[in-house]
């Protein structure tokens, strides 16, 4: 087995099956596109094991506590991995984590967003180190991201 996917299973943490179709919501667009060492992530959600929305939804800072949304981006980190994987057969052949955007489901005067946005670069950190696993990154507050999710993620790897 991989390096990455043996430090997942030794963390507890899993891989999602992709994400069923929600509600009849038509996504006509790649989850991971591969343009020579470039692969372009569209933006993930938290999912659960069986690939369904994790919960709970809603806004940070209103319906989702801080720790809720830490914990919601790494799930979405675990999602992207997952895509990754998917596409690319072998989450080893990342070599670099480069530039990625957070996107928190805000409440009105929530301001914590790059802490949220921690869940998702610890577990990267953690899985790829400091050399491969830090990234640029960008975290912003959004009035409102789709089906009501905490957190949405999107970015861009370099792979051998």
């Amino acid at each position: 087995m991989a390096k990455i996917e043996t430090k997942i299973k030794e963390m507890g943490l899993y891989l999602p099956e992709p994400m069923p179709t929600l509600g009849g919501m038509e996504l006509p667009f790649p989850w991971v596109r591969v343009h020579g060492r470039r692969v372009l992530i569209s933006g993930h959600g938290p999912q659960n094991p069986d690939g369904t929305l994790a919960q709970p939804l809603g806004k940070v800072g209103a319906e989702v506590t801080l720790e809720q949304a830490q914990d919601s981006a790494k799930l979405v980190g675990l999602s992207i991995l997952a895509s990754l994987k998917r596409e690319l057969g072998d989450l080893d052949r990342v070599t670099r984590w480069l530039k990625f955007l957070g996107m928190v489901n805000s409440a009105p005067g929530f301001n914590r967003q790059p802490t949220v946005i921690n869940g998702f670069t610890n577990l990267i950190i953690d899985l790829y180190g400091k050399e491969r696993g830090a990234h640029a990154r960008s975290a912003v507050g959004m009035a409102q991201l789709p089906m009501d999710i905490p957190v949405e993620i999107e970015g861009e790897v370099e792979i051998d």
